[in-house]
C-alpha cells in the first residue's frame, strides 16, 4: 500500500466497519499467531472484513464469494483493471456534477435503466468490454442511491430511487488502486454459499456474513440480490456450518442479528446453533427509515472455536459497556 489503507469503496446494508475493533476480540488465535493462511468469505459485500484482515495478518490467499453477481463482476474489474475503471468513473463523476438537482436526479434514472437493461447482455463469465462500464455503473448507483441500499428485486434489476445527496463523492481512485492490489492475492467467485466448502484445511478461517434474519416485519431487508435470504436459508447455512465443524478443522465465525432486540422468547440462533460459543457485539442500525429507530443494538457472533488459552475470558457485558 502507499499512504493510505486500503478500504470499502461501496456503502452496504450490513457492512462491517464499525465492529472491526470488536471482531479483533473473536478473532481466532492462529489467525493473530500467523498460522491461518488462507481466508474465505461466502457473503462478501462491501468486504470490510477481508480488507482489515489481509492488511494485519499475513494470509497468503483468499476466497471471496457473493451471490450477487454485478458485485462479484465490479471486484474482478478492480482486480485486472483498476485504471480503465477509474478512467470510466472520472467521465460519470463529470457529467454527474455538472448538473443541477433536478438533472441530476434524471441522470440518476436513466443510468439506473440502462444498467438493468443491458443486464441479459452481460457475460458474467468472461471478462470483456462491457465489464468496466458496468463496474462503474455499479459504483456510481450505489454511491447517488438512497442510503446507499443496493437493492435487487425477484427479477435482478436495481430498485433503489435516488439518493437526493448534494455533493457525493462517486469514487477514491487512490483508495481504489490500493484495493486493487489486495486483490490480488484473492480468488473471486459468484455463487451459493456453499461453495466455500471446497480445498480447506486447518490453516483456513471462514467468516460467514449472511443477509440478516429480520428483527421485524418493518425490517425486512434481505435482497442484496434476486434470491430472498429467509429462514430456511438460514437453516441451510447453519447445516454447513456444522458440517465444516465435524469434518474439516476449520476455523469458522458468523455474525447475524440478534432476534433478543424486539422479543426476548426469540431464541432461534440459539437453538440453531447449539453447542457453539454465542457472544454479543454492538452495532449501529444504520439503515431505518425511521431516525428515532436508528441507535444501537446487539448482534450475535458464533465461532466453532474458543478463545487461546493465554487469553482472558470474553465477558461480553464488560467488553460491549467499551463500545457504547
Amino acid at each position: 500500500m502507499k499512504n493510505k489503507l486500503a478500504k470499502p469503496f461501496l456503502k452496504w446494508a450490513g457492512g462491517k466497519t464499525r465492529l472491526l475493533k470488536q471482531f479483533e476480540l473473536f478473532f481466532p488465535y492462529e489467525l493473530k499467531s500467523g498460522k491461518i493462511q488462507k481466508y474465505i468469505e461466502p457473503f462478501l459485500g462491501s468486504g470490510a472484513v477481508f480488507f482489515h484482515i489481509a492488511q494485519k495478518y499475513k494470509i497468503k490467499s483468499a476466497s471471496l464469494i457473493d451471490r450477487n453477481e454485478d458485485l462479484i463482476l465490479t471486484y474482478k474489474v478492480l482486480q485486472e483493471n483498476a485504471d480503465d475503471l477509474c478512467d470510466e468513473l472520472e467521465k460519470l463523476s463529470k457529467k454527474y456534477h455538472a448538473l443541477n438537482q433536478n438533472k441530476k436526479e434524471k441522470f440518476f434514472y436513466e443510468t439506473r435503466e440502462k444498467f438493468n437493461k443491458v443486464k441479459p447482455l452481460i457475460d458474467y463469465k468472461l471478462f470483456n468490454s462491457l465489464w468496466i462500464n458496468r463496474a462503474a455503473q455499479v459504483i456510481f448507483l450505489n454511491k447517488t442511491c438512497y442510503n446507499g441500499l443496493f437493492r435487487m428485486n425477484k427479477k435482478g434489476d436495481f430498485n433503489t430511487p435516488f439518493g437526493k445527496y448534494l455533493n457525493p463523492t462517486i469514487f477514491d481512485c487512490e483508495n481504489l488502486q490500493n484495493v486493487s492490489r489486495l486483490l490480488q492475492v484473492a480468488e473471486l467467485k459468484s455463487g451459493d454459499f456453499h461453495i466455500a466448502q471446497h480445498d480447506l484445511s486447518s490453516k483456513t478461517f471462514i467468516y460467514f456474513d449472511p443477509p440478516y434474519r429480520p428483527l421485524n416485519k418493518t425490517s425486512n431487508f434481505t435482497a442484496y440480490s434476486k434470491h430472498e435470504f429467509n429462514d430456511e436459508e438460514q437453516i441451510r447455512l447453519a447445516k454447513l456450518f456444522y458440517g465444516l465443524s465435524k469434518t474439516v478443522n476449520v476455523k469458522l465465525m458468523l455474525s447475524n442479528s440478534d432476534p433478543k432486540n424486539e422479543n426476548k422468547n426469540d431464541s432461534f440462533f440459539e437453538k440453531l446453533y447449539k453447542g457453539f460459543a454465542i457472544h454479543e457485539v454492538l452495532s449501529s442500525r444504520s439503515i431505518n427509515s425511521n431516525g428515532a429507530k436508528r441507535g444501537k443494538i446487539k448482534e450475535l457472533l458464533v465461532l466453532n472455536y474458543s478463545m487461546d488459552s493465554d487469553s482472558k475470558h470474553i465477558d461480553d457485558s464488560k467488553q460491549l459497556k467499551l463500545f457504547v
